[in-house]
């Protein structure tokens, strides 16, 4: 299988990494605020030591991409980039909420190739590598049907249902606070919610490995104007995200393709910080 040799190096990385995760939080942490406002905890960059040097020490010619990393221009030189969010969700880990994930994604000439989500409080590992499907815990995820019972779930952050972003759809869907973009797209690729969606700048590492997983799953994913993901850009950045499970009510997909993330009357500033 191609790609095997990293995904066994990612999922040792990401679990090694979420144990220390998890006994950070119990023995204690520091956190600071970053210049955008936005916390940072010592095991944000913990766990990004822990996924560098399990992840560069094997596959030493790669690049690197990372949340908590100083941005190195050379990884646009590169065939192949790590791009790793070391705890997206960093506002749901200072709470103790079990919202929070370490996200990586090896992206080869822009697309993603090989990728996980791990959730350390529930022992979640989503992976997936290109065209061999999306793994729960390394077993096949099966699709899951169209539900027609009940209203489609989608995931929305607090600030953007605040400012009455997507009340076109209150009426008709469920919503599920997002406290991690990189969680929820997990989620939603696995088919537990339907959709997910945000209008305000999303990073690279925010959203890289759930690409893929996404992908494998039979769902999409694109920015907030419909465009295509691609990756290890000069500026890793992105107006939004739309996105839809395999699962997903068409009635639901296309009311999301008809948003308009212009037409928003209330101003945002900066990012989506989880």
């Amino acid at each position: 299988m191609r790609w095997a040799q990293e995904l066994e190096r990612l999922a040792t990385a990401v679990r090694t990494a979420g144990t220390e995760a998890l006994r950070l939080a119990t023995d204690g942490f520091e956190t600071i605020q970053k210049p955008d406002q936005s916390p940072v905890t010592s095991v944000d960059l913990a766990v990004n030591d822990i996924l560098h040097t399990h992840l560069l020490s094997a596959f030493p010619q790669d690049g690197w991409l990372s949340e908590e990393s100083p941005d190195d221009p050379v990884r646009l030189q590169k065939d192949r980039v790590w791009v790793v969010d070391p705890i997206d969700g960093t506002k749901a880990f200072i709470k103790k909420v079990p919202e929070f994930c370490i996200s990586v994604a090896l992206i080869e000439h822009g697309h993603p190739i090989v990728a996980a989500i791990y959730n350390p409080s529930t022992d979640e590992l989503f992976s997936a590598i290109r065209g061999e499907g999306l793994q729960l815990n390394r077993k096949p995820v099966e699709s899951r049907q169209v539900s027609t019972g009940q209203r489609p779930i989608i995931a929305l952050s607090s600030w953007e249902r605040q400012i009455g972003r997507f009340t076109a759809l209150d009426s008709s869907t469920q919503n599920r606070p997002m406290l991690s973009i990189a969680w929820s797209l997990a989620l939603m690729a696995c088919g537990r919610i339907d959709a997910v969606a945000t209008f305000e700048p999303e990073n690279e590492w925010d959203v890289a490995a759930a690409v893929l997983l996404t992908n494998e799953a039979g769902g999409t994913i694109t920015d907030g104007s419909g465009q295509a993901l691609t990756f290890n850009q000069p500026t890793p950045r992105y107006r939004g995200i739309i996105a839809t499970s395999p699962c997903c009510p068409p009635s639901l997909s296309l009311a999301l393709t008809s948003l308009d993330p212009t037409s928003d009357s209330p101003a945002s500033s900066g990012l989506l910080t989880t």
